[in-house]
C-alpha cells in the first residue's frame, strides 16, 4: 500500500460505544410492539443506517408497520438513544482512540468520521472529540448507508486525499466491505474470524500506533 495520508473512523464500535444504547432502544421499541430482541439479532444492525435498522427489526418481529408508523418509531428509537447517550462522558471514549488520533495530529495526517450515525457530531460533543475531525460524513450527508463506498470516498474528498492513500478503521462487517469498495486500507476492530475481509485486524489501539499503520 502506499503511505497513509488521512485516516477514516466509524464512530461506534471504534470511537466510542454505543453499541448498547442502541440495543437498549431497538430492544425497548421491539417489546412495546410484542416481541423481543436478542443480541445476537441486534447484531445485524450494527453499521448500517436507522431506517434499514428498523426494517430488519420489524422482519425479525414479523410485524408490519404504515410508512408514517416506521418513521414515528424511528424517531421514537432515536429520541431514546440520545437520551440515552447524553450520559457519556469524556471517559467514555475507548481506550487509546485519543492517544492514537492525538498521535496522528502531530504527524500531520488528517482525520475524518465515516458514520452512518445521524448524531456523531452530538456524541463527540459529549466525549469531547469533535476538535480530532477535520470532516465528517455522517447520516445526514450520505444518500447510500454501507457497504456502498459513498460515505468513505466522501471523507476522501473532503480531505483532498486519494482513497488509496487512505486508512479506514471499522468493526462492522458492513464499514470494512465499504472500505474495500473505496479501495482503502481496511483496519478492523474486533475480531479477525469476524472481520474476514479486513487488511489487518487489531483488537483496539490500546498497543496500536503510527508505526504499526505504517507497516502494514
Amino acid at each position: 500500500m502506499p503511505s497513509i495520508q488521512a485516516c477514516l473512523f466509524d464512530l461506534d464500535g471504534v470511537i466510542v460505544d454505543t453499541a448498547q444504547f442502541h440495543y437498549i432502544a431497538w430492544r425497548e421499541m421491539a417489546q412495546d410492539l410484542g416481541f423481543d430482541l436478542t443480541r445476537e439479532e441486534n447484531e445485524r444492525l450494527k453499521g448500517i443506517s436507522r431506517m434499514e435498522s428498523l426494517e430488519i427489526v420489524l422482519s425479525i418481529g414479523g410485524v408490519h408497520l404504515s410508512e408514517e408508523e416506521k418513521l414515528r418509531r424511528a424517531a421514537d428509537k432515536n429520541a431514546r438513544y440520545l437520551d440515552l447517550c447524553m450520559q457519556m462522558t469524556p471517559d467514555d471514549a475507548l481506550p487509546g482512540v485519543r492517544r492514537f488520533l492525538d498521535e496522528l495530529k502531530q504527524n500531520g495526517i488528517p482525520s475524518g468520521l465515516g458514520s452512518a450515525s445521524k448524531n456523531a457530531k452530538v456524541i463527540l460533543e459529549r466525549i469531547d472529540m469533535l476538535h480530532y475531525f477535520d470532516t465528517i460524513v455522517d447520516g445526514n450527508r450520505i444518500t447510500k448507508g454501507k457497504p456502498d463506498p459513498q460515505v468513505f470516498l466522501m471523507g476522501a474528498a473532503d480531505l483532498n486525499v486519494t482513497p488509496a492513500h487512505c486508512a479506514v478503521f471499522e468493526d462492522a462487517v458492513a464499514g470494512i466491505e465499504s472500505a474495500k469498495a473505496a479501495g482503502m486500507l481496511a483496519v478492523g476492530i474486533g475480531e479477525a474470524s469476524v472481520l474476514t475481509e479486513a487488511d489487518i485486524v487489531i483488537p483496539g489501539f490500546e498497543n496500536f500506533g503510527l508505526p504499526q499503520l505504517e507497516k502494514i
